[in-house]
């Protein structure tokens, strides 16, 4: 829209630092702020915006993160445990590696890491304790979970969790769905881009509950309709790249694009 207006949020200052270098020929109608995408009817609020005409969610975390190894992102290369998004998260991986009792951690990487050997990883980790570095974790989690020939590195699905529980991921998706539902404008629609099933999950279950008409249980065998649907999905399967996307972006290949308009 040539007379759109934006908000952006993001927790990240370095994310908003490169975006507002990017957008500084828009400055008069762009509004960059380092918060959580949680506070977006706060921040509308704060705008005076009643509705809006489109959200975008961009789930988890982002390949500038990723290949910056300070964050602590990636075992791909050295750097310490961190894995925060912002300076707000509570604690960093380093904290939860080295200080969470043996059961919690296998539980961590169980429910968000999907990792069927998380309970040999959590003990293993627990064994070489302390644990500063991403290497020095990934390479205890090899040992623990070699996984020969396969194409995925042993310690993506600790990591992943790791991540998650440091900026409490999950949570936070749940919290902003209903809001930015109710932020939208009638017409307007939301889209989202999750990048693991645990994401993805959360979205499609709550964008086909919020797609139906809710009823009462029945009186005397009738059913009295409780709330009618407030959005109508757009693309009932996920959108995801193309192979040609995915060759020039490789990490494209696990995104998934949902995308539904308040009725």
């Amino acid at each position: 829209m040539p007379d759109g207006l934006l908000l952006g949020l993001d927790v990240d200052p370095k994310a908003l630092a490169l975006s507002r270098e990017t957008l500084a020929p828009y400055e008069g109608r762009t509004h960059l702020v380092q918060a959580s995408y949680t506070t977006i009817t706060k921040q509308l609020a704060s705008l005076h915006w009643n509705e809006v005409d489109g959200i975008m969610l961009d789930l988890g975390a982002s390949s500038m993160q990723f290949d910056n190894a300070s964050r602590g992102f990636s075992f791909m290369q050295d750097g310490p445990l961190d894995m925060r998004f912002g300076p707000q998260a509570f604690q960093s991986a380093e904290d939860i590696v080295n200080t969470f009792d043996e059961k919690d951690l296998a539980d961590l990487i169980f429910r968000y890491g999907e990792d069927r050997d998380s309970r040999k990883i959590a003990r293993a980790i627990v064994i070489s304790r302390p644990l500063r570095t991403t290497c020095e974790l990934a390479a205890v989690i090899e040992k623990a979970s070699p996984r020969r020939g396969s194409r995925v590195h042993p310690a993506t699905q600790t990591f992943q969790a790791l991540r998650i529980v440091v900026n409490e991921e999950l949570a936070s998706v749940e919290s902003v769905l209903p809001q930015a539902v109710t932020c939208l404008r009638p017409g307007g629609r939301l889209a989202v881009i999750s990048f693991h099933s645990l994401e993805d999950r959360i979205v499609k279950d709550f964008f086909r509950e919020q797609s139906k008409d809710l009823f009462n249980p029945p009186y005397e065998g009738i059913y009295e309709k409780e709330r009618k649907a407030v959005v109508k999905i757009i693309n009932k399967k996920p959108i995801v790249a193309s192979d040609e996307e995915i060759k020039d972006n490789p990490r494209a290949r696990s995104a998934k694009l949902r995308i539904v308009e308040k009725l």
